[in-house]
């Protein structure tokens, strides 16, 4: 099932599309490594994104980069909540080379991120390195997810973000998977 949704403002617009079908992703930011970190977390989340978005960047990458996350985050939402079944949590380490990063999710209807990395730059090219920590915010709330996001090992600045958005599409992707579980996996019974 293909789950899509538009957003436009007065700083951005956006057309984004995600689906669990493994295919190809097209992705077209306006924000070359933004592209390029979307671009791999779709790869290992196994999702199809597709992303038309234009917006304010002459000003800077900001709204673009938020913006993304409030509408992936939404649409990760809608997913889950056409699932009958998921295992629910997801961790994933991902080396990059001399760098080290870990992603914990919980699909748990509760949003919250924990983010701890302090990257060594901030700047990789002309990306401001602060907005890695908003992209996943605004993606944790919209998508209702409890993340802890940790680097727990640094070095160079792109590939501690690589790492980063590696390992939070491993561990949502396992979130994502097939339960051995009948229903909702929560002894509550409900995740809201």
């Amino acid at each position: 099932m293909i789950y899509q949704k538009t957003r436009n403002t007065a700083e951005t617009q956006l057309k984004i599309a995600i689906a669990d079908d493994n295919s190809t992703s097209n992705i077209q930011t306006g924000v070359g490594f933004l592209d390029h970190m979307l671009t791999l977390f779709a790869f290992h989340s196994k999702l199809t994104i597709t992303i038309e978005a234009n917006g304010d960047t002459e000003v800077d990458d900001h709204h673009v980069t938020e913006d993304i996350g409030i509408v992936l985050g939404q649409l990760l939402l809608e997913m889950v909540k056409s699932r009958t079944a998921f295992q629910r949590y997801g961790v994933s380490y991902i080396p990059m080379d001399e760098s080290l990063a870990r992603a914990v999710v919980d699909i748990s209807g509760r949003p919250y991120l924990s983010f701890n990395a302090e990257l060594s730059k901030e700047k990789v090219g002309t990306f401001d390195t602060e907005l890695v920590e908003e992209f996943f915010r605004a993606l944790v709330i919209n998508a209702r997810l409890t993340t802890h996001i940790d680097l727990l090992r640094g070095g160079n600045t792109h590939h501690e973000i690589e790492g980063i958005f590696k390992s939070f599409a491993r561990a949502l992707k396992d979130a994502l998977s097939d339960s051995d579980y009948d229903g909702t996996p929560s002894s509550k019974g409900v995740i809201e």
